[in-house]
């Protein structure tokens, strides 16, 4: 799969989204979940399995942690047992209100996964401008991802993954960018109006400072080329 085809597999993961007609279903997460497990699949080739929605059986897999068992999106195994996993986030509203939770529990999990001696991948994947909604689904305003942001991540990208076990093994950002219509005012109108438009999702035109090697922007082949590299050097 290539950054096209990955686009392709988001752009299928936002369709499902708006299909669901609410936020919270799980549905949106199959086509992207499913797209990813089965190229790393078709990758590694048959002395692997894979497991996750969308994929196979359809069901994540469960990766032994030093401190808890974690069911995991995207688990690789190899003669039974799991040899990595990849953790994918989709953030389409209210990031500002959920950013420190999301980057804190990335953190907590990679460390209990890693520190048992498990590769551990993050995809982070969000619209450069996404709607903040009340609790009555009413927008309060519309949030921009900015490179201020990314500050969390551009220091994660210089940790020494071999010294800090809380970073993940590489960790992929891909921002990316819908048509805009700021005279949306509620989650309904926001589906509706999306829902009777084709487009298409492209990478956003947002620029980060030089990270370090452990995190890669916007670069979906990159990224899968270290996950692969990484499993079969195991």
């Amino acid at each position: 799969m290539n950054n096209q085809k990955f686009l392709k597999a988001i752009s299928n993961s936002f369709k499902a989204f708006l299909d669901s007609a609410t936020s919270r279903s799980t549905k949106k997460l199959k086509p992207l979940h499913g797209a990813i497990a089965a190229d790393v699949a078709e990758r590694l080739g048959n002395e692997y399995s894979v497991l996750s929605q969308g994929y196979g059986s359809g069901k994540e897999g469960i990766i032994s942690g030093r401190y808890m068992d974690k069911r995991v999106d995207i688990t690789i195994k190899k003669g039974g047992s799991a040899v990595a996993g990849i953790a994918v986030k989709f953030v389409m509203q209210n990031y500002s209100q959920n950013s420190n939770n999301y980057f804190e529990t990335m953190l907590g999990e990679t460390a209990n996964i890693r520190s048992n001696n498990c590769p551990y991948f993050q995809i982070f994947i969000i619209l450069d401008k996404l709607p903040y909604y009340s609790k009555a689904k009413e927008i309060k305003k519309w949030e921009t991802f900015t490179e201020h942001n990314a500050q969390k991540y551009l220091k994660l990208s210089r940790d020494d993954t071999d010294v800090f076990y809380h970073s993940p093994n590489k960790t992929l950002i891909y921002v990316i960018h819908i048509p805009e219509n700021e005279g949306i005012a509620t989650l309904g109108e926001y589906m509706s109006y999306y829902q009777g438009r084709e487009f298409g999702i492209v990478l956003s035109s947002m620029k980060f400072n030089k990270l370090g090697p452990s995190v890669i922007v916007n670069n979906y082949e990159t990224f899968i080329d270290k996950v692969f590299h990484t499993i079969k050097a195991l």
